[in-house]
């Protein structure tokens, strides 16, 4: 029987408490104790391997002694590098570094950036880890100056490094790069700018790092599990016929979009492209979204669009500022529920465009390499997930065991860029996020040719 993969909302709830970012011992210890166990039993990570070690080596090096300032540029194609990042450079990089003859004169660490949503939804466990590991919180669509203000803090005063995903968002590929936002450069730059105006010799870089599953044995199994999963809830077919995994991937595939034409009432998608189709969900999606909400589009550009209507359906169903609910008339508290309600449902759809935009790839051929099949009948049940009303916590995101390849690139030093930045700022962020998103193509060519 169908179930629901998120409980619709039907009361708002008052604001999330997010403490102030500091360094706990207590929460290393408790890191340090069950951090391993998580990688292995939630995320399915059975093994780490770390190349271009010195990059983070020499990176790491500089920033712990203050010499330089260093943002970590990190790709986020799946959800979990983030806490296998935080586990592996708290408690891997300094005895991987030791064995490179690479000294750090403090234990490493790094202060990851992550959206206000994300303590929403991830529970207590996680609103009680991440401000105490140092993690900042930052709003994506409004404005928000004491993140920001804490984020400048941080590269300013070190001495650790800062994490950011320039991707904005998890992108549901890893072996190519849908997109970056500008942010990560233009802090970068920013930071180098007041930096150099308090007349520090203190550069500041950025260091791409991108991560790559790969799978043995066991994930040929869990492909063919995942694929029949897929399948049952389409209504395909396939006992008894031979056909490729291509061909039952199309077939899936085909099915699932039709079902969201059918949805938003779009006729006539036989005659177009796969791309092109789903450029009409896409559309359609967020205007109902959008009129749920009662809102028009400030902007066109589909993320952004995203991400307003995001921050809207979380400022509804979780009250910005208030602590309590209590206070409220039964009309206050009615009407407020109601549109918690509303926003949930309007919330779907955007769930929808948010994974739907990155999933105009191609189905891998048969001769492909197990991990490109893998993501993509991932992404092909999270395209089934979303049009039943998931989510990204709904995800199934994991295939047990995995193996991790970490691949880093050469830093990119904003702080020698400066004087192009001045006399330039346009083309030299778009230089520099030129060279990031080489930097990052490089890593997945990189670890394509490597072996785990």
């Amino acid at each position: 029987m169908y179930k629901p993969y998120i409980k619709p909302v039907s009361a708002a709830k008052p604001d999330v408490r997010i403490p102030e970012p500091r360094i706990s011992k207590l929460v290393l210890f408790v890191c340090r104790i069950f951090g391993r166990l998580y990688l292995f039993l939630v995320l399915g990570i059975a093994k780490i391997v770390l190349r271009g070690g010195e990059h983070i080596f020499r990176a790491y090096q500089k920033a712990l002694s203050g010499k330089s300032r260093c943002i970590v540029a990190f790709r986020h194609p799946n959800g979990g590098e983030p806490q296998l990042l935080m586990w592996f450079i708290l408690y891997k990089l300094r005895s991987m570094a030791k064995r490179a003859r690479f000294r750090f004169c403090r234990r490493p660490h790094v202060s990851f950036v992550y959206g206000y949503e994300v303590a929403r939804w991830g529970g207590g466990i996680a609103r009680w880890i991440m401000p105490n590991l140092g993690a900042m919180p930052v709003h994506h669509a409004k404005m928000d100056s004491v993140g920001m203000h804490r984020i400048f803090r941080a590269i300013s005063e070190g001495p650790y490094p800062l994490a950011i995903a320039p991707e904005g968002q998890v992108s549901y590929t890893t072996e190519s790069v849908p997109r970056l936002e500008q942010g990560t450069v233009r802090i970068g730059f920013q930071a180098a700018e007041r930096i150099n105006k308090e007349n520090k010799e203190c550069p500041v870089e950025i260091l791409p790092v991108s991560i790559h599953f790969r799978y043995g044995k066991m994930g040929e199994w869990s492909l063919a599990k995942l694929i029949r999963k897929i399948e049952k809830y389409t209504g395909l077919d396939n006992k008894g016929k031979k056909e490729g995994f291509a061909e039952r991937l199309e077939k899936a595939r085909h099915y699932i979009l039709e079902q969201n034409e059918k949805r938003y009432g779009i006729g006539g998608g036989e005659e177009k492209s796969f791309n092109e189709r789903i450029d009409r969900i896409i559309e359609k999606a967020l205007e109902t979204a959008e009129q749920l909400l009662g809102i028009s589009p400030k902007v066109r550009e589909t993320i952004n669009r995203i991400y307003h209507i995001r921050q809207l359906c979380w400022d509804r169903i979780v009250i910005p500022g208030k602590t309590s609910l209590n206070d409220m008339t039964p009309v206050e508290r009615a009407l407020i529920d109601l549109r918690a309600g509303e926003a949930w449902h309007a919330g779907r759809h955007m769930e929808l465009v948010d994974f739907i935009w990155y999933f105009r790839v191609p189905i891998p051929p048969e001769t492909a390499p197990l991990y490109e099949k893998i993501e993509y009948a991932q992404n092909l049940w999270d395209f089934a997930n979303r049009t039943m009303g998931g989510a990204y916590p709904n995800r199934v995101l994991n295939v047990h065991p995995k193996r991790v390849l970490i691949q880093v690139a050469p830093k990119i030093d904003l702080s020698a860029r400066l004087a192009e930045y001045k006399k330039n700022k346009k083309e030299a962020i778009n230089k520099a996020m030129d060279d990031l998103v080489a930097a990052f193509q490089g890593c997945i060519h990189e670890a394509a040719e490597y072996q785990i």
